[in-house]
């Protein structure tokens, strides 16, 4: 995969943290190994704290001047930052960019500040994953996007939407698939966030799904090439799963909050309504964390409120 680095500007810089600025892009490629997003979020986000310190200062930065870097610095950045309307998720993000930005300059023996240490993260509420209800993840499997669209694309979409269902994975992880990784035997490895590779079982209902679409794929699928094209012949684009599902989301008179994604968390979530434990779980869906996958139980509460109250027999008396 070839990188694509955010070009940073000389006039902010100085020439060794230019060269340093870019060897920290490097690092996150090839050690790290974080997606292209997150790479290139990271990299945003210190280019950012880099123009407003340079501005701070009124001169080009210099490792004497990140050396000298205080926590007040660092707190008029994220002020800043806020005052511009940012998040605090997305503020959040932007201390652990400059985070690894000083944690690679301190391993590496460039620098050393402790005021990073001091800077603490913006508190951020803990989302809750908006999952489907059964009949409505079911439905969308069974809803071509559009009458007029072609057998194969309806039959692509469908195969994609089985994936995330059945599989729990992200538009990313199916589009990254290759020919290679097609047709489907009873399970798949799986290159998750980080490049960390997990194993998947696939239900004969998602082989069968894959099956159909090779079959009426009008392009060669080779070994080395993408399992799922665009109608033009080249790699899907993510959009186009995003745009099949809001046509498939207005015809179904489903809520905004049925995505690509949310067909990912109802897999999760009806795991667990259905007695899947948390370990299975989190190694299914990818998570890093335990925490991660914890959120789906606050799901599983609501859920069985939501049964109790509809279905046992004295759910209606008054009290």
């Amino acid at each position: 995969m070839a990188k694509h680095f955010q070009p940073v500007s000389n006039l902010v810089l100085d020439q060794q943290v230019l060269h340093v600025f870019k060897s920290w892009q490097d690092w996150l490629f090839n050690e790290r190994k974080l997606s292209e997003n997150t790479r290139m979020a990271y990299v945003k986000d210190v280019e950012a704290f880099c123009c407003f310190f340079s501005k701070h200062i009124g001169s080009n930065i210099s490792m004497m001047s990140l050396q000298q870097l205080t926590i007040a610095d660092f707190r008029s950045f994220l002020a800043d930052r806020k005052k511009s309307g940012l998040s605090n998720t997305s503020m959040a993000r932007n201390v652990s960019s400059i985070r690894s930005f000083f944690y690679f300059l301190n391993k590496f023996g460039h620098l050393k500040n402790e005021a990073i240490n001091l800077l603490t993260s913006p508190k951020i509420p803990q989302a809750i994953p908006k999952a489907l209800d059964k009949d409505e993840a079911l439905s969308i499997l069974e809803k071509p996007s559009s009458t007029t669209m072609q057998p194969w694309v309806k039959s692509r979409d469908k195969a994609i939407f089985a994936l995330m269902y059945g599989c729990g994975l992200r538009i990313g992880e199916i589009i990254a698939l290759d020919g290679s990784d097609i047709p489907l035997s009873d399970a798949i490895i799986v290159n998750g966030k980080g490049n960390k590779q997990r194993l998947i079982p696939i239900m004969p209902i998602i082989r069968d799904s894959v099956a159909e679409y090779m079959s009426l794929c009008p392009f060669t699928i080779s070994k080395d090439g993408p399992a799922f094209f665009g109608v033009r012949g080249n790699r899907l684009n993510p959009g186009v799963v995003q745009r099949s599902m809001r046509l498939i989301r207005g015809s179904l008179g489903l809520p905004a909050t049925a995505t690509p994604h949310s067909l990912r968390h109802s897999f999760g979530t009806h795991l667990l309504v259905n007695g899947g434990d948390l370990r299975s779980i989190q190694e299914l869906l990818g998570h890093a964390s335990l925490s991660t996958t914890q959120r789906y139980t606050a799901i599983d509460t609501n859920y069985l409120k939501e049964v109790h109250q509809k279905f046992h027999p004295r759910a209606e008396l008054k009290e």
